[in-house]
């Protein structure tokens, strides 16, 4: 067995001892929807540390993930489901099936080609139960919403239903924006959030055709922000002022130094 075999089996092992008689009590009481929770804020602060190219960081939340996959595959063991061996088994039969330009007849495809041969491959092998199912049906309900939109726009154009040109989706923006304003005039709040919702999607769909992933992007944004909001308080702190003493005027002062700085 190689080295990283060795590795892989010594964390089942590891699991199997918690979550026998005489192990863990915290570990032996849990389920796999108890879980879940756990498993989500792991994979999300992998994210952020793959966003930060913080590969130290990466490396231990990539071992996050990995035990709570270990920890769900040991739970399902238990209940008669499947095992680890069965996890990894159907993830290599599908990385072979998905990529026979690679395991068959070797071919040179384009990174796109690469993803429209696997969609199309995702749909010829599902099971019978399956079928009737839509292209979209696969995209997760949980998954979030900023996310979920770029999925769905991204499995849609696959089969052509797409813009042919970012800069043709200006217009659509500039559509969805006035209806936006329209629906605000009428303070229809209904009217309001559907035409928000309407604007963001169209905002995802012009971020997908120029290849800026709108999640990272706002993420980035959203740090940017919080950097210099930090900065700005901590100067005012500086002054003697706490933020719910500081007025507007010295709050931007400070924002516009902090800006600077960033």
């Amino acid at each position: 067995m190689s080295e990283s075999g060795t590795a892989f089996q010594n964390l089942v092992e590891i699991l199997r001892t918690l979550r026998a008689p005489g192990g863990c009590n915290w570990d032996r009481a849990q389920t796999t929807q108890s879980l879940l929770p756990y498993m989500i804020e792991e994979t999300y602060e992998a994210v952020e540390a793959g966003e930060a190219g913080d590969y130290d960081k990466l490396k231990e939340e990539l071992g996050d993930i990995l035990l709570h996959i270990i920890f769900q595959a040991e739970i399902a063991e238990e209940l008669g489901k499947f095992d680890i061996r069965d996890v990894v088994d159907i993830v290599t039969q599908k990385m072979i099936e998905r990529h026979p330009h690679v395991f068959g007849d070797r071919k040179d495809l384009s990174p796109d080609q690469v993803r429209q041969n696997w969609e199309a491959l995702k749909l010829k092998n599902r099971k019978e139960e399956e079928r009737h199912l839509t292209v979209l049906s696969g995209v997760p309900k949980t998954m979030p919403s900023l996310l979920k939109a770029y999925r769905v726009q991204e499995k849609a154009a696959q089969f052509g239903f797409d813009w042919e040109r970012a800069e043709d989706i200006f217009a659509k923006i500039d559509e969805e924006l006035g209806e936006f304003k329209e629906a605000l005039a009428q303070n229809d709040k209904a009217a309001i959030q559907d035409e928000f919702g309407d604007l963001l999607f169209s905002l995802v769909n012009f971020a997908r055709h120029i290849q800026a992933e709108p999640e990272t992007c706002l993420n980035g944004t959203i740090r940017k922000f919080s950097d210099r909001f930090d900065k700005m308080e901590r100067a005012l702190q500086v002054r003697g002022l706490t933020l719910k003493q500081a007025t507007l005027a010295q709050m931007e002062e400070e924002w516009q130094r902090a800006k600077g700085l960033s």
